[in-house]
């Protein structure tokens, strides 16, 4: 396996300082940690909760956590809880506390947040668009696999 080239990070870019640039592909400048990192900021746009809150904090402004889980329908507060906390610690969510009686928490967007649900969107979309795609092409699947497994259990009788 071939080495990963070094990178130098200049004005937020990633940069490969020892690969010709027309020979390098932004992924295979970025470390075992930053692919990590992705993976798990990508984790986000497939977990059950987190874009969906995130859409609703991009698109509705700061909401107090009360108003957020009646927007999130089913979510349970502690799953709710862990959403928000994971999207705080990657920089989607910001958190603001108001001293006062009762404390108030709200939560909102960050630019980086509301930059994900923009770019997360289409793909969103072009899934909904193609669900009768998916649909057909699962349903050919499972009759040919439920075919191949019935052909497995005749042999074996055999």
């Amino acid at each position: 396996m071939a080495a990963k080239p070094k990178i130098s990070k200049e004005n937020g870019a990633v940069q490969a300082t020892d690969v010709p640039s027309n020979k390098v592909s932004l992924c295979s400048t970025l470390s075992d940690a930053q692919e990590s990192v992705i993976r798990e900021i990508i984790s986000r746009a497939t977990d059950k909760w987190s874009l969906w809150a995130l859409s609703e904090l991009a698109g509705n402004g700061p909401l107090r956590f009360s108003r957020l889980m009646d927007r999130v329908e089913g979510v349970s507060q502690k799953s709710l809880t862990a959403t928000l906390r994971h999207l705080e610690r990657d920089g989607l969510v910001r958190r603001t506390v108001t001293v006062q009686v009762p404390i108030r928490v709200d939560y909102e967007a960050t630019p980086l947040g509301k930059a994900f649900v923009q770019e997360t969107h289409p793909l969103w979309m072009w899934c909904a668009l193609n669900l009768s795609g998916f649909d057909r092409a699962r349903a050919t699947f499972d009759r040919a696999a439920q075919s191949a497994r019935v052909k497995s259990e005749v042999s074996a009788k055999f």
